[in-house]
């Protein structure tokens, strides 16, 4: 095989590990990436980011965490990590090389970049779920006369002292940023806009995530009632801070709609406390401040938008409609998708953890790779 028969298109967590295990197989490959950096997603977000999830299921395949390492290790530890990664298993992406479109020609794919087309024989999608900043579309946002920005662009509170600020969205994000502001004495808001499930980051001294990795072999409906129940008796009833729990359970939320927990690192204790205020949906944006379900209008002199992403996938990779779900995400994750030769890893956040299944999927998409290439070599020719 030549090098560029695979390739490998993003440079973050997701396509560093399928490069590490692509070499593994022996698969010469080309690694892309459009910015600059390895780990270009991880140098921008919000300053006091650590892992979600324990160094213990957060690593990369044939490289855990130094002992070192704290058990949640920060946004810069992550940006280290996975630069000595890249060093280690000797991966050298195309920096500064933007994918505009793959498409499937034949036995191969013909792939538009920023520094010429590519025809690959097998393509590996690693760009993340995390594509494109999700804004959603509010009456009066042109109206609203303060700053209004994607929690992707938020990186610490200094600029929101003194103002009145309100965060929409409540998913990991949107909870750890309420929870900055609130940490430094910013008047914060945020929109809890239905029914959520909060999960502790911790339960009784251990990661709740190696709690779902050990229970992650049961059917979706005992491990949702065995979670239901534990995280009730820690939690408790919220509603009287207007903090609901759905009638379904966390994994079937999940699966279902896409809709993650509240991992709680301290937020809800910040509610209780009355440092965040929980409001329903935003139905409109005012010159200063937002009107909400039920007719409440509360001034804010400063938004940020905690609303999600969107991976972007269909304006790349043509076909992508017949290979993805509702959301807008691909059906398979790390295996050959309805597109032959075209597979994707880093597209899931499961309970058990975004990095863990990066690791999972690699390793198969490396292997699924690794068997298509052999069945196709002539016996005579394969290594004894």
């Amino acid at each position: 095989m030549q090098s560029e028969d695979v390739l490998v298109i993003g440079a973050g967590p997701a396509g560093l590990a399928a490069s590490a295990c692509l070499r593994k197989e022996g698969l010469e490959h080309v690694v892309l990436e459009r910015e600059r950096n390895i780990g270009s997603a991880w140098r921008r977000h919000y300053d006091r980011l650590h892992l979600h999830t324990s160094k213990t299921y957060s690593g990369l395949p044939m490289t855990p965490w130094p002992k070192s390492a704290p058990r949640y290790p920060s946004r810069e530890e992550m940006v280290q990590y996975l630069q000595a990664y890249a060093a280690e298993h000797r991966i050298t992406p195309r920096l500064g090389t933007t994918v505009h479109a793959v498409k499937r020609a034949g036995e191969r794919f013909t792939v538009e970049t920023s520094a010429g087309a590519m025809t690959p024989r097998f393509v590996v999608m690693a760009t993340s779920y995390n594509g494109v900043p999700n804004l959603p579309s509010l009456p009066g946002m042109e109206s609203f006369r303060g700053t209004a920005i994607h929690a992707a662009e938020y990186k610490n509170a200094n600029p929101y002292q003194g103002k009145r600020t309100l965060v929409v969205g409540c998913g990991n994000s949107g909870a750890e940023i309420a929870l900055d502001l609130a940490e430094q004495e910013v008047d914060v808001a945020m929109v809890v806009r239905g029914p959520v499930h909060v999960v502790p980051r911790d339960m009784f001294g251990q990661p709740t995530q190696h709690t779902n990795v050990l229970l992650s072999h049961l059917p979706l409906g005992l491990r949702d009632a065995i979670a239901v129940r534990t995280v009730g008796l820690v939690v408790g009833d919220l509603s009287r801070w207007g903090i609901v729990r759905p009638a379904v359970g966390p994994n079937r939320m999940i699966e279902e709609s896409g809709r993650v927990p509240i991992l709680d690192l301290g937020t809800i204790a910040m509610v209780k406390q009355g440092k965040i205020r929980v409001l329903p949906a935003a139905q409109e944006m005012l010159p200063d401040g937002v009107r909400f379900t039920g007719g409440a209008v509360h001034p804010f002199e400063a938004i940020i938008f905690a609303t999600g992403y969107t991976p972007s996938l269909g304006s790349v990779i043509e076909g992508f409609e017949t290979i993805a779900d509702a959301r807008g995400r691909p059906h398979r994750f790390g295996e050959e998708t309805g597109i032959a030769g075209l597979y994707f890893v880093g597209f899931k956040n499961p309970p058990t953890g975004a990095l863990r299944e990066i690791a999972l999927e690699a390793s198969r998409v490396a292997r699924a790779i690794r068997k298509i290439v052999d069945a196709n070599v002539p016996k005579s020719h394969r290594p004894a």
